[in-house]
C-alpha cells in the first residue's frame, strides 16, 4: 500500500483540515515576516494600514465590488484616503499588499519621474488580455514602445486638424436629437422643428456619434450607430467593459465573476474587427504602401496592415483605440452638457464667444477652437471634475519607493516591493480642497462646476492629469479635445438654450458610473431650444 493510500485510510477529514489550516497559517506568517524584513531594507516607512473586519482583507474586496456595482467608487476612495496621511494608505488582501494613493507627488513618480519602476505588469496584462490583448494599454517595455510608435502617426496635427470627419456625422446627430433617439435607418424623415423642447437622453446619442466618428476615422467606414437603434457591437462593447471592471475590482476573487456575457461580447467584438481586417488584408503590401497619409482613403487600419499581417496584432490595436476614441470623448461631452444644462449663464457666455469667433453659420477651424478661451475653460473644468479614467493601477516592476505617505504623518517615502499594485485616483486628487486656493468671490468651491476659475488659476504640475502624464500620456488627447470642442461649437451655434431634467432623477448629485471610463450613470436628460424657439 502506498503512503498516500495509508494516509487516506488513517487520517480523518477533521485532522486533514486542521493540518491544512495550520500549514496555511504558518506560510502566511513566514511570508509576512519575510515581506517585513525586505520592506525595512528600503528607505521610508509603511503607509497607514486600512483596518478591516474580515480576515485577509475580504471586506475591502467586497466594498470595492459593492462600490462598483452601485457607482460609489468616489465615496469609497474618499473615505479611505485622508489629508493626515498624504492621501496614501495600504492594505494586505489575501496575502498581497496594495497601496492606494491620490497624492500628486506619488502620481508623478508612477507616471514620470520613476517611470522605469512602475508599469502595467504581467498580472494586469493577463487579466485584460482577452479584451485588450497586447495593446498600448496592457504592455510594458519594448512591446509598449513599438505599439505606441505604430499608433502615433494617426494623431499628428495634420490628421486631427482635418475636421471633415466630425462634420460629416453631425447632420445625422442633429436629426437623432430632433427624433429623440437613434434613427430607424438613414432615410428616416425627421421633423427638425419637433426637437425644440423635447426631453432627450443626450448621452446615448454622444456614444453613438463618437462610435461613428471613431470607426470612420480609424477604419474608413462608420458603423452607422446613429441610424441603427440596436447596435450589436456597441452593446457588446459596453457589456465587456462592465464585466471587465468587476473582474478588476474583485482582485483575487475575480475567478468567481460569471463570464458568460463577457465571452459572448468578446465574440461579437472579434467578428466586427475581422470584417475590417479581412478587407485590409486583401490589399497587397504594394497597394498599402502606395497609400499616403494625405490620401483621403488612408486609415489607421491601412497603417496596421502595412506594419503586420498578424490578425491578432491588428485586432488588439483596433479595439484599444476604439475604446479610447469612443468612450472617453462621449463621456466627457455627456458630463459637459450635464453641467451646462444646470448653468445657463455658462451657456450664454459660451454662445457669445462662439458668435464672436465663428459666427452662426461658418464651420469652425482648428485655429478657431484653440482660440476660444471660454470653450477651453469649459472642457478643462469638465475634465477636472470628471477625468475620463478616474481610477487606475500600476505595478512595481522592482523594489522601489513612493515619495509620500509613509510614517505617522505621511511625510516619509513608502517602501514598495516588486509586484506591489499601486492604485491611484485622479478624480480624488482633482477634488482635493487642500490643492486649491481658498473659496472667494472669484473662486468657487472645488466641487462646483466653474469654468471661470480657469481665468484666475492654473493647477500646479501633476495636480490636474485627466489624460495621465509622462511617457504614457494619452496619445489621442488633442484628437479628443478637438472633437469635443467642434461638437460643442456646432451645437451652440444651433441651440441657444439647454434645460436640465436631471434634478428629479438624481437630486443634483450625479451618479458617477465608473467602469473603465466615468460616465453619467443615469444618463443626461435635457431639452434643447433652437434660436428664437424657446418659450
Amino acid at each position: 500500500m502506498g503512503f498516500v493510500e495509508l494516509l487516506i485510510e488513517n487520517v480523518s477529514i477533521k485532522a486533514a483540515l486542521v493540518f491544512l489550516g495550520v500549514s496555511f497559517s504558518l506560510w502566511y506568517i513566514f511570508d509576512h515576516v519575510g515581506e517585513e524584513i525586505r520592506l525595512r531594507r528600503l528607505p521610508g516607512a509603511r503607509a497607514r494600514r486600512l483596518r478591516g473586519k474580515l480576515p485577509f482583507g475580504l471586506d475591502i474586496v467586497k466594498a470595492q465590488i459593492d462600490a462598483t456595482m452601485n457607482h460609489k467608487n468616489l465615496e469609497m476612495w474618499s473615505n479611505m484616503l485622508s489629508p493626515e496621511q498624504e492621501y496614501t494608505v495600504e492594505k494586505t488582501i489575501v496575502g498581497r499588499r496594495i497601496v492606494f494613493t491620490a497624492a500628486p507627488e506619488n502620481i508623478k513618480a508612477i507616471l514620470a519621474s520613476q517611470f522605469g519602476d512602475y508599469g502595467k505588469g504581467e498580472p494586469f496584462h493577463k487579466e485584460w488580455k482577452e479584451f485588450l490583448g497586447d495593446s498600448i494599454f496592457t504592455t510594458d517595455g519594448d512591446k509598449w514602445h513599438a505599439r505606441r510608435q505604430l499608433i502615433r502617426p494617426q494623431f499628428v496635427k495634420e490628421r486631427i486638424s482635418d475636421l471633415h470627419c466630425f462634420e460629416s456625422h453631425l447632420k445625422t446627430f442633429f436629426e437623432a436629437m430632433a427624433n429623440g433617439a437613434a434613427l430607424h435607418g438613414e432615410n428616416q424623415q425627421v421633423d427638425m422643428e419637433a426637437g425644440n423642447g423635447k426631453v432627450i437622453e443626450i448621452s446615448d446619442l454622444f456614444f453613438r456619434y463618437t462610435l461613428d466618428v471613431a470607426t470612420d476615422f480609424l477604419l474608413g467606414k462608420d458603423v452607422q450607430s446613429l441610424t441603427t437603434p440596436l447596435q450589436e457591437f456597441a452593446h457588446a462593447f459596453n457589456e465587456v467593459q462592465r464585466i471587465q471592471n468587476i473582474r478588476s475590482r474583485a482582485g483575487p476573487l475575480n475567478c468567481f465573476v460569471p463570464l458568460g456575457s463577457f465571452r459572448a461580447g468578446i465574440k461579437v467584438i472579434n467578428e466586427f474587427c475581422n470584417t475590417y481586417i479581412d478587407r485590409a488584408l486583401r490589399l497587397s503590401p504594394e497597394e498599402l504602401s502606395s497609400k499616403t497619409k494625405s490620401d483621403q482613403g488612408y486609415t489607421f487600419l491601412h497603417e496596421l496592415a502595412l506594419f503586420t499581417r498578424d490578425r491578432t496584432v491588428i485586432r488588439d490595436q483596433l479595439v484599444a483605440i476604439l475604446l479610447a476614441g469612443r468612450d472617453t470623448t462621449a463621456a466627457t461631452l455627456s458630463w459637459t452638457i450635464y453641467e451646462l444644462s444646470r448653468h445657463p449663464e455658462c451657456v450664454r457666455r459660451l454662445r457669445a464667444e462662439i458668435i464672436d469667433q465663428v459666427g452662426l453659420d461658418r464651420t469652425p477651424t482648428y485655429h478657431d477652437l484653440k482660440s476660444m478661451k471660454y470653450l477651453q475653460n469649459i472642457m478643462n473644468e469638465t475634465l477636472r471634475l470628471y477625468p475620463s479614467v478616474p481610477f487606475n493601477v500600476r505595478l512595481a516592476l522592482k523594489d522601489c519607493t513612493l515619495p509620500k505617505g509613509g510614517g505617522p504623518d505621511g511625510s516619509l517615502p513608502v517602501p514598495i516591493l516588486k509586484d506591489t499594485p499601486i492604485a491611484y485616483s485622479t478624480i480624488v486628487m482633482q477634488r482635493r480642497p487642500d490643492l486649491y486656493p481658498p473659496v472667494s468671490d472669484k473662486f468657487a468651491p472645488v466641487e462646483t462646476f466653474s469654468p471661470d476659475r480657469w481665468f484666475y488659476w492654473q493647477p500646479k504640475p501633476w495636480q490636474y492629469v485627466p489624460f495621465n502624464g509622462g511617457p504614457r500620456i494619452c496619445i489621442g488627447q488633442q484628437f479628443a479635445l478637438t472633437e469635443m470642442g467642434y461638437v460643442l461649437t456646432r451645437m451652440f451655434q444651433r441651440f441657444e438654450r439647454v434645460d436640465s431634467f436631471m434634478h428629479e432623477v438624481d437630486g443634483g448629485n450625479p451618479t458617477l458610473k465608473a467602469e473603465i471610463v466615468i460616465q453619467p450613470g443615469d444618463g443626461v436628460k435635457v431639452a434643447f431650444w433652437e434660436v428664437g424657439k424657446s418659450s
